[in-house]
This record gives C-alpha cells, structure tokens and sequence, in this order.
C-alpha cells in the first residue's frame, strides 16, 4: 500500500462508532477483509469465560445528545460520537444542572477538546463535552438522551496465519474497539493491513505470519484462549499454547500515524527477538528519532501477552506512545493529527523488523586466516586509508563469523546495521566464503 492509501484507508474506518463489541467492530473488520480477503472474521457469544474475565453484553449506539434549557442540542453523538460514554445504558429523563454534572465528563487541563470515556465494565451512563462547555452551562432544567441497548451478541475479532517455510511465527497483533480517534485507533489495523499486504508479496517466507485484530484487552484474552491455527472444530491446544511454542517474535501496533518520534515499548525484561529486532531498525534507521520504554510503560494488549505464564515475546510499536501526546484519547486525535508521511515512516520501521527476521542467521567462515577478498572482487586491489575505511565492516564481518553470533548479534558488535550486516552476508555466501550454522 502507498502511504496516501493508508491514510485514505485511516479516514474511511475514523467515523465508525467502535467499541468493544457491536455493528463498529463489525463494519471496520468487513473494511479491513475488503482490503485483505485473507482475513478470517471470529465471533463469540456473550457471557463465555476467558482466563479469568468474561465476554460482555454487546452494545449498540444509535442516538445521544442533551437539551439544554434555552433549546440548545449539545453533546450530539450524530455528530460526534465521543459525546457518548462508552456501553452508556439506555436514558431518557429531565436533569437539573446539579444531577446532570454527575454524568458529565470533561478535561480541565484541555478545555478545547472532548475526551474519550468508558464503562465497559460497570453499567453508568454519561457524555463528554469540552471544558468551555460545560463552563456555559446554566441552572435549569436538561433533557438526556440516550439511545443504547445491551444485550447478549458476541465479541467479534479477525485473524489470518500467511504460512512460510517454517511454522516458527512473527506475530503482529492490534486493536479494533475505539471510536473516532484516528492516531490511536485508526492507524494500527491500517498498518497492520499494509503489512499483510508487503508478506504475502514476498517471494519466500522464511517464518509464518500472525495478525491479530481484536478489541484491546478482552480481545487479546479471548484470542489466547482459542483454538489454534484458525481452526474452528476446537481440535488441538489453545492460541496461548500453540502461540508459546511457535512464536518468536510479535510486536503490537498502536499509534502509528503520526510525524513524531517512534517509540518501543519492551517486553517485561526487554530481552527478547522482538527487543533486539525493533531496537536494532530504530537505531539505524530513524537517526535516533526514538524513544525506549520499559515494560513498566506498557499498555493493554502488551500486558496480556507478555501476561506471566503467557510469555508471547511481543513488544510495542508507536510514535507518539499512548497516554504520552496530548491529543491521546480526546477529538484532537483527528485525521489532521496523522499524516501519509506519518504512516510511511511506520511501514518502512516494519517491513525492514520483517526483513532483518527473515535475513537473521549464524554464520562461520569456510576457510582458515582471512580470506584474500580482492581476487572475489569484494575489496579494491588498490589500497589506501580511504579503501581501507570502505571496507572495514566487511572484515569485521568476517572477524565475527565464527558461529556464534546471529547478524542482529554481529550488527551490535561492528556498529553496523543489520540491513547491511545481511547485505555483506549475502556478497560472502555469493562468494562461497561462509556458510549458514542451522541449529
């Protein structure tokens, strides 16, 4: 996908009414199959146990709005639909100012802007507006609307498995469960589509793999307690089970389509594949425009499959990290605030995890002493202080193929990108100078 088509495919899925469950989920993932047909769309029924939480009610939205005393119509979801608290329960009452305060929500410190507010979990009702609104409002008497339902439906998620040579996985998983919020929503599934786009063109896969796409937290907890590899006779282990023996690295997307700086977020001792991989691309690929966050910084999706006894070696991809640019979970997180560029800078940040997984061997010398390079062609015959600089990291290279580092390894030890550490490989390999160590 171009980076205009991604942006395109972001603002087509930001108006949609997104929760945790309902026709909003339904209709993005619909979007998203059009766009990959590979996709499998999964649903389950409310009230079904998974782990220690349980399916909730489905909720659907069609109306919500206040009157004021003078006749005014505010906090109108046809128009916005933040206005709403999320899974609100059905009302229909008058309120003095005093009763309805209780059920308003605001942001003192952003007083422009309207916030993002749930209650998945516990039934309330409410509607967010601005601070400066909610400064207007005067004594008298309001009429509240809300036209909600909960009722018992299902939890809906997608998923596809692109299989390679190997059934070790990378697995990639995203959130499908908030409304009109374009950064923090919107940008995940759309690069998380572009990326299901550049593997399946990929002419070998060297690993098979995974895309999640499910509403944050319960989606993730429904995923690991399914049956595996797409199956849907519930034959064989749960996802958790077959994903800890398969998977060798994930990475959760969120916050991706922004201009700022990228973000990790590491796993919970930031030792893991996934670590090395998405911290050796930041380095050397986005001159230094990064941030590096603990395990301790994590958000939802990161928590469940990093989850102790879980152990998916997953970490996180953002830039501007969730909870960290003002915009976060509030209207000013609109189609304004990401950008095609935003969303080009994420892809290339992806594809090149995936290539350096793909390239990402052992390696060992196949002569004794330094093989002379300059009959191979590999080095210049001529030598010189400027010959002898271009050609240092392939020397290294070779100091340091002795079996017992990987390129991500060799990378870290020479200075050199693991992009160019697998170039260099694959000019030694053309030379019959060293060979794969398959362990």
């Amino acid at each position: 996908m171009t980076a205009e088509e991604m942006y395109d495919l972001c603002a087509e899925l930001f108006p949609i009414n997104r929760s945790l469950t309902g026709k909003g989920v339904r209709d993005t993932l619909d979007i998203l199959k059009r766009e990959c047909p590979v996709l499998k769309i999964r649903e389950v029924k409310s009230g079904t146990k998974v782990m220690d939480w349980t399916i909730p009610k489905e909720w659907e939205c069609e109306d919500a709005y206040i009157i004021t005393p003078d006749g005014d119509k505010i906090a109108d979801f046809n128009k916005r639909n933040l206005h709403v608290l999320g899974y609100s329960v059905p009302v229909d009452a008058d309120f003095t100012l005093e009763e309805l305060s209780e059920h308003l929500y605001s942001l003192k410190d952003q007083p422009d802007v309207i916030p993002y507010v749930t209650s998945y979990y516990k039934e309330r009702f409410g509607w967010a507006i601005t601070q400066k609104q909610r400064e207007k409002l005067k004594e008298g008497t309001y009429h509240g609307v809300i036209k909600s339902r909960l009722f018992d439906g299902v939890l809906n998620y997608a998923e596809c498995l692109i299989p390679g040579e190997s059934d070790e996985e990378v697995f990639f998983s995203t959130y499908v469960c908030h409304p009109s919020m374009a950064n923090n929503e919107c940008s995940g599934p759309v690069l998380a589509t572009a990326l299901i786009k550049y593997v399946m063109g990929l002419e070998k896969r060297r690993y098979s793999y995974r895309f999640v796409f499910a509403p944050e937290t319960i989606g993730a907890i429904t995923y690991l307690s399914r049956p595996e590899a797409l199956k849907t006779d519930g034959s064989g282990p749960d996802n958790m089970e077959y994903m800890q023996k398969h998977v060798i690295a994930g990475f959760n997307l969120s916050c991706v389509g922004d201009d700022n700086d990228y973000s990790i977020i590491h796993s919970r001792y930031a030792d893991t594949l996934a670590d090395k991989v998405l911290m050796n691309v930041l380095k050397y690929h986005t001159n230094d425009r990064f941030s590096d966050h603990s395990y301790l910084k994590r958000g939802s999706d990161e928590r469940q499959y990093q989850a102790p006894g879980v152990d998916i070696p997953l970490v996180g991809f953002c830039r501007s990290k969730y909870h960290d640019f003002p915009e976060y979970h509030t209207s000013a997180d609109d189609m304004d605030f990401v950008s095609p560029a935003g969303f080009e800078g994420s892809y290339q940040v992806m594809t090149k995890c995936i290539r350096t997984l793909e390239a990402n061997r052992k390696y060992k010398l196949k002569c004794f002493g330094e093989p002379q390079l300059g009959k191979r062609g590999l080095v210049p015959t001529f030598s010189s202080k400027e010959t002898y600089q271009q050609t240092l990291h392939l020397k290294d290279m070779i100091a340091y193929c002795d079996g017992r580092n990987d390129l991500l390894g060799i990378s870290e030890i020479i200075g050199a990108s693991a992009d160019e550490c697998a170039e260099l490989a694959d000019k030694l390999l053309a030379a019959d100078l060293i060979e794969e160590i398959r362990e």
